[in-house]
């Protein structure tokens, strides 16, 4: 995770550094749902490259929003979840959620 000191002093721009891309936030959206392998993120956002998907799972995983477990098998297996931390992002995805649905009623 940043340290304190490594963060901007606006809350929203914090925010923004962590969660302020596209793919983030659809990866956040996938994530809500359940855990999910690299693959099945990469071919449920078609057009994320491996190397963005790549980036922004570690980022996020730095930032202690998510989690990687590597389960012991033969192929290995690896799955994506969301962190305690991650989890209360819910009422930020919900409410861009409804303001898209409105945006789409009043367009």
């Amino acid at each position: 995770m940043r340290k304190i000191r490594e963060l901007p002093a606006c809350p929203v721009e914090t925010a923004l550094l962590i969660i302020g891309s596209k793919w983030k936030l659809l990866i956040l959206r996938n994530l809500f749902l359940r855990s999910w392998r690299f693959n099945e993120l990469q071919k449920s956002l078609t057009e994320i490259s491996q190397k963005v998907l790549t980036d922004s799972l570690r980022a996020m995983e730095a930032d202690g929003i998510i989690n990687r477990t590597v389960f012991a098998e033969v192929p290995s297996r690896v799955e994506y979840s969301l962190t305690e931390l991650g989890k209360t992002m819910k009422p930020i995805l919900d409410a861009l959620e409804s303001w898209g649905e409105n945006y789409k009623k009043n367009v």
